[in-house]
């Protein structure tokens, strides 16, 4: 058999995971630069045992949490908030501004790295979907509607974030 062939056969998780560029921040929210690492890939069960009921659905089945109940739409603190998982620094306090969605906002990820942008066409729309570069965990959308210097309204799901006070 040859090693392709053989590859092939291997179980998903023997094989070689993708990887991705990502740009990584120290706890004060400085760049350290963008390095190719491997992406996190999970069984479904691995994804349940690390995240809450809610973080599975937003993150895993592209749900979202109800208007003002997740974590942070109200939240004024200075730091970072990571991805819930796999702890990819997303967006900066500093970006963060009250859009009277009752979902936490931004206008603008920390990096455009550490971020992915794709249509979704659910329930009738059209949206633009966002997710971690890393992980695939679903974020929220992006909208078109936010305030200067961007014009967009990164509206996340609350409980697709981990938020880290600067260190």
């Amino acid at each position: 058999m040859s090693s392709a062939a053989a590859f092939v056969f291997l179980p998903w998780r023997a094989r070689a995971a993708e990887s991705v560029d990502i740009e990584a921040f120290d706890a004060a929210g400085k760049s350290l630069g963008v390095s190719r690492v491997a992406k996190v890939v999970k069984t479904d069960a691995e994804w349940r045992a690390q995240l809450s009921a809610l973080a599975y659905d937003v993150t895993r089945q592209d749900g979202t949490e109800r208007a003002f109940t997740g974590p942070y739409w109200d939240a004024h603190d200075d730091g970072l908030f990571r991805c819930v998982g796999c702890d990819t620094a997303l967006f900066d306090s500093k970006t963060k501004y009250d859009s009277g969605t009752g979902w936490p906002s931004f206008y603008a990820p920390i990096s455009k790295a550490n971020v992915v942008e794709h249509a979704d066409t659910s329930f009738g729309m059209r949206r633009v979907a966002v997710s971690c570069a890393r992980c695939d965990a679903h974020l929220g959308h992006v909208f078109t509607d936010g305030p200067k210097p961007t014009g967009l309204r990164y509206c996340m799901d609350g409980v697709a974030l981990r938020f880290v006070p600067r260190g």
